[in-house]
């Protein structure tokens, strides 16, 4: 069965909704996309910010994976860059070229907007073989370090 790639705008709220919940299902993490979600309001004015990217894989019209990313522009050349910062397909619909399809849509706008790369980060102290391999295909791995630092009265 066919997927469609759909790029979100303001007027997707519900399937961005329906992305949330299935990245808490696909990361088993449902407290982080559901407990405090964004209301509608937040998530028009995120959709039809210029800097926030998000794709939905749909079929018959359900929402069965996806891609949030961030486009960030650099100070240094006139380019910018691409972050993905999650990447999920329901559990029922791995395997099937959906993730790969995902990222081959996302580097189409990435060259419409002047993006000279996307990156992504993937964990190794968890078990996540199968994106790894996947970014391994389509990417040069590199190794890099990443810190979390506390913003003053942030939570």
């Amino acid at each position: 069965m066919a997927v469609d790639i759909h790029l979100l705008t303001e007027n997707d709220v519900p399937l961005m909704a329906a992305l949330l919940t299935t990245f808490g299902e696909a990361f088993d993490d449902r407290e982080t996309y559901s407990a405090k979600r964004p209301s509608a309001d937040y998530l028009r004015r995120l959709l039809s910010s210029d800097t926030f990217i998000a794709l939905v894989a749909l079929k018959r019209s359900e929402v069965v994976g996806g891609i949030a990313a961030y486009e960030l522009r650099k100070f240094e050349q006139a380019r910018s860059e691409i972050y993905i910062y999650d990447l999920a397909v329901a559990s029922a619909h791995r395997r099937e070229g959906i993730a790969t399809a995902l990222i081959e849509k996302l580097k189409t706008i990435a060259a419409e907007r002047g993006a000279y790369v996307l990156f992504v980060q993937a964990d190794t102290s968890i078990e996540d073989e199968p994106a790894i391999a996947l970014y391994s295909k389509l990417g040069k791995r590199e190794d890099v370090l990443h810190f979390d630092i506390a913003v003053k009265g942030g939570h």
